[in-house]
């Protein structure tokens, strides 16, 4: 199901990739920086502290088209390779509050399901299915990173 849950949103999606790809491109900071944000967005690699590692805090600075930027940080919380990563995640890192983020790969004949949920606290209806369309748009590039 993709929508939106009791909790916040959760996406399914297939890639025609195996896990070990799609886990990959999740995890190194190389294929992060070129899918988190879709294509029309920029994460510069020195703005990216991001290594998978349970515990370790992660940060990124989105630079968008109108040269605009949006920080985010979070935390990895359980990194399961290629099957689970666990992270929280904020786009205002001076507020503390951070969202989870559960990402599920389950590998199937023709590559990867993909299971992801994130926690969505004050957010309307409405924000919750931008929230699904922006990471739609994000997994869009990560599939090309993944399947190529």
């Amino acid at each position: 199901m993709t929508g939106i849950t009791d909790e916040g949103i959760e996406i399914d999606r297939e890639f025609a990739a195996p896990p070990t790809a799609v886990f990959a491109a999740w995890t190194t900071p190389e294929s992060f920086a070129r899918w988190f944000g879709g294509r029309d967005v920029q994460v510069p690699l020195d703005g990216l502290d991001y290594r998978a590692e349970v515990g370790r805090a992660w940060s990124a600075m989105m630079v968008l088209p109108d040269g605009s930027t949006i920080d985010w940080a979070g935390e990895f919380l359980e990194v399961d390779p290629p099957s689970r990563l666990v992270l929280t995640l904020t786009d205002r890192p001076l507020v503390g509050q951070r969202a989870v983020l559960t990402v599920d790969l389950t590998p199937t004949q023709t590559g990867t399901r993909l299971r992801m949920t994130q926690q969505t606290p004050g957010f309307t209806d409405e924000q919750r299915l931008g929230t699904i369309a922006g990471w739609q748009t994000f997994l869009d590039v990560l599939a090309e990173i993944a399947e190529s």
